[in-house]
């Protein structure tokens, strides 16, 4: 690898720079107080530098230099990578998610809805990566690799992440939720799992009168017979209130005796002890599907406003959240991050965020366009263009994806790409001792 360092600036100045001006960027550093001296690494083309790489499947520095056409030192563009402060990719998510979401219509009329989900990425083997974000408790030592978990909050609107919690694979999600409720305000709609579904939970977003939808949790008892009792062994566990619909009542829920073992207790004790909600029960028609009952709850009450129907319609929104993990994980390659430090991991995982909500935009911009739902738009095919788009360039027709209801393909895999045997042992004793890895079919 050559040891000079090129300036690659000019050969970066493409739509990238477009939709994430380099004032964006100067202006987010001055903001976390970072200072910098000239050189060829600055702030700016570090940051555009990055996206690119992301834009190419988290491509490898030798090929960075190919499409900027400039010679680039591995070493020195990582240092630069390094000395840009976490909280300057904070700020510039916050400012992707914005222009991502402008112009976006409602999903629901007078109502902005968010979904909420958690998933997981493999991480380099290196002692501070695995110290932070541990392996998974059925590996062995040396056998895996660290896996960071994010909790994400989406605009349902536009597909934008909001913001998300990076933490350690054994936290779990509920006791981290609460950390994205500064971003909602009263009158919004927050749609997620069964992971997010307790009173707890409920009741934090009834104080900032944000509404919820989930599903129901595995351990609440939930029953549509009339007469029915509650509160004993194996009996439902909310006091039934009235019928709105054959499987739509308003409950009572009773605050639990067991406080959870993240929230103090003072702000336990705070908690009212009851809170009414309202319980759901509708079938998927379509086969296929995994599941084919559904039980929500929410506090969306008013039946008028929020008949049955539209309730089944808003958590169909939550299925996006997957939709949107599988384009970052497998569409722009997240399932495996590649920096080699705790910290360099968060940015690592923040740059595609900003990448994704950039993608967004174009998605966004194309949309309007053709005359076409942001849905219909090929995720693929916006960031191939913005990969390869010059700076100015005129956004051409993206690819519509054909309308499929009721599609539903089997969760198989038919391609097996590797049949390599797992590794059970740590390497080191391995190479000491091929015949453990031997092929004994041979």
């Amino acid at each position: 690898m050559a040891q000079s360092i090129a300036c690659p600036a000019p050969a970066i100045k493409r739509q990238i720079a477009q939709l994430l001006p380099d004032n964006v960027i100067t202006d987010a550093c001055c903001k976390a107080e970072h200072r910098w001296r000239p050189r060829k690494f600055d702030p700016v083309t570090t940051i555009h530098l990055f996206i690119l790489q992301v834009l190419h499947g988290n491509t490898a520095i030798l090929h960075l230099r190919h499409l900027v056409c400039s010679t680039i030192n591995a070493a020195a563009y990582c240092r630069a990578r390094m000395r840009v402060p976490l909280a300057v990719y904070q700020t510039l998510l916050d400012y992707t998610a914005r222009i991502a979401s402008q112009g976006c219509a409602p999903v629901f009329a007078g109502m902005r809805v968010f979904l909420v989900d958690g998933t997981s990425t493999l991480a380099p083997d290196t002692a501070s990566v695995r110290k932070l974000f541990h392996q998974p408790a059925n590996v062995r030592a040396g056998c895996g690799y660290p896996m960071a978990k994010v909790l994400a909050l989406f605009d349902a609107a536009s597909g934008a992440i909001l913001q998300p919690l990076i933490c350690s694979l054994y936290v779990h999600e509920a006791s981290r939720v609460w950390g994205l409720h500064p971003l909602l305000r009263g009158g919004d709609l927050l749609v997620g799992d069964r992971a997010f579904c307790s009173y707890v939970h409920l009741v934090m977003l009834q104080a900032r009168n944000v509404l919820a939808l989930f599903s129901v949790h595995q351990r609440q008892k939930i029953s549509f017979q009339r007469g029915r009792r509650h509160g004993g062994k194996g009996q439902p566990t909310g006091r039934f209130i009235r019928k709105l619909g054959r499987l739509d009542q308003l409950v009572e829920w009773i605050k639990p005796r067991q406080r959870p073992k993240w929230m103090g207790k003072e702000q336990y004790d705070a908690l009212p002890p009851s809170l009414i909600v309202r319980e759901l029960r509708y079938a998927l028609p379509n086969r296929g599907q995994r599941t084919r009952l559904v039980t929500v709850v929410t506090t969306l009450l008013d039946s008028t406003l929020y008949p049955a129907a539209k309730i089944e319609q808003l958590y169909g929104l939550r299925w996006q959240v997957e939709t949107h993990f599988a384009q970052l994980k497998t569409g722009m390659r997240m399932s495996q991050l590649k920096c080699k430090t705790a910290e360099g991991v968060r940015k690592e995982l923040l740059i595609y965020f900003i990448t994704h909500n950039l993608i967004r935009r174009v998605i966004a911009d194309a949309a309007e366009q053709q005359h076409v739902p942001l849905r219909r738009i090929s995720f693929i095919d916006a960031l191939r263009w913005l990969a390869n788009a010059g700076e100015g360039e005129q956004l051409i027709l993206l690819a519509v994806i054909p309308l499929r209801p009721d599609r539903h393909e089997p969760r198989v895999k038919k391609y097996l790409k590797y049949r390599y045997r797992l590794m059970c042992k740590p390497r080191h004793i391995l190479k000491r001792r091929p015949y453990l890895y031997a092929d004994k079919d041979k």
